[in-house]
């Protein structure tokens, strides 16, 4: 599609764990961009009775799931984050799927003419940058800051380290992104620098 053709500005959410992705997502809605979770999608995708359930359960066994039969996060976290061949066995089973809801999702956009943001933690390390975005965002924090908030979720320094090893590291987002959204300051400089990237991508011509 050719930039004449649009009528909405689609954007890939990305960045480092506990960088403030949700809050950037939140701003963006504000701003009246409609807001897709991805890791609501792939939630959705691995309740129980779906054919992402049965493979996923069939990979790991019936130890990652909860009292209820559903798929328990922190148990299968546990399982796949501390070990990359895991990891990407499950990445296998799930991102297609994703990539599949989140292509559909996409195209209802543009043709209703919404401007629009995927919450996307592992844009890059699933390849799904190729998928029909005007830009991608990254969103950093310092190191510090994303232990503590890893803190407060209830993460332990070991914990939180297997966590951001797991990922791409933030560096790389950033040279690959086409913009990078510093969240080091107040919540009102967040807002004023997604509003700022939102701004200068428009004046670019990639809307």
């Amino acid at each position: 599609m050719s930039d004449s053709e649009r009528s909405s500005l689609v954007i890939g959410l990305t960045g480092g764990i506990a960088c403030g992705k949700s809050e950037v997502g939140r701003i963006l809605g504000e701003m009246g961009f409609a807001v897709c979770d991805a890791d609501q999608v792939a939630h959705a995708l691995m309740r129980k009775g779906t054919a992402v359930f049965r493979q996923v359960v069939d990979r790991f066994g019936e130890r990652i799931l909860a009292a209820d039969g559903e798929i328990s996060r922190p148990i299968l976290g546990e399982a796949v984050f501390r070990n990359p061949s895991q990891r990407a066995a499950l990445d296998r089973l799930v991102h297609p799927a994703v990539r599949a809801e989140l292509e559909g999702w996409i195209s209802e956009r543009r043709s209703m003419g919404e401007d629009a943001v995927v919450q996307l933690p592992l844009l890059f390390e699933s390849g799904m940058q190729a998928l029909d975005w005007d830009a991608v965002f990254c969103v950093s924090s310092s190191g510090e800051q994303v232990f503590r908030r890893l803190e407060k979720r209830g993460l332990d320094r070991d914990q939180a380290e297997a966590r951001i090893r797991s990922q791409m590291p933030l560096e790389q987002k950033e040279r690959l992104a086409d913009r990078v959204i510093r969240n080091h300051g107040t919540l009102n400089e967040l807002e004023a620098a997604v509003r700022q990237a939102v701004e200068l991508t428009a004046a670019k011509g990639l809307k």
